[in-house]
């Protein structure tokens, strides 16, 4: 028995697909992102450095390793008020005095 024109039509473009390097997955989002998800599928189907930069940042926000430590002190010693002799020491006072 033959396949119907579309179950052929089907099977070229997965094997056009294939020979690109590319394949045809499902994911399950909301619908507000459906633009958002195609978009990213799209430029990283494209290839080339835009789309290394955004696999790299994608994997950087989503990645499973978890966060380093010191993120927070490396960010404060990178301010640019490091060195700039601050005082920031108050003046103590003993505070009021309250009719309870």
């Amino acid at each position: 028995m033959s396949k119907s024109a579309q179950q052929r039509a089907a099977a070229n473009f997965r094997k056009r697909l294939t020979e690109k390097g590319l394949v045809r997955f499902e994911v399950t989002g909301r619908d507000s992102d459906r633009d958002l998800v195609r978009a990213v599928a799209r430029r990283l189907a494209e290839g080339g450095p835009g789309s290394d930069r955004l696999r790299a940042v994608v994997n950087q926000n989503i990645g499973d390793e978890p966060p380093k430590k010191g993120g927070i002190l490396k960010a404060l010693l990178a301010s640019p008020l490091v060195g700039s002799e601050l005082d920031l020491t108050r003046p103590r006072e003993e505070g009021r005095k309250v009719d309870i």
